[in-house]
């Protein structure tokens, strides 16, 4: 099931504008109408997005009157950075490992 979580939260970050809107909330909680300004797409499309990374468990979002603030899941995108540093520390292994072995003979 994990595998199947990480792999949802990768698809989700695929998209250049999802990706937008997960930088902007990494600047602090929003709503839709501003998460969307500025952006090249409609609000509704936003809200979109917003459902897809919902979905994903990258962002969470609550009531305030009307409207709904995001933010982001700090416990979704930890998980997502320590699959990095795992990666990370595998390339960085197999780069030491093929530098330390003795040179083949042609």
């Amino acid at each position: 099931m994990e595998a199947n979580q990480d792999a949802g939260r990768w698809g989700a970050l695929g998209d250049g504008t999802r990706l937008t809107i997960v930088a902007r909330l990494a600047d602090g909680p929003q709503a839709v109408g501003q998460l969307a300004a500025g952006l090249p797409v409609s609000r509704s499309a936003v809200s979109q997005h917003l459902k897809i990374l919902k979905d994903a468990g990258l962002v969470e979002d609550v009531a305030a009157g009307t409207r709904r603030i995001y933010r982001l899941n700090p416990v979704a995108l930890a998980a997502l950075r320590d699959q990095l540093d795992t990666y990370w520390q595998r390339a960085l292994a197999g780069y030491v490992d093929a530098a330390e072995a003795p040179a083949e003979e042609e």
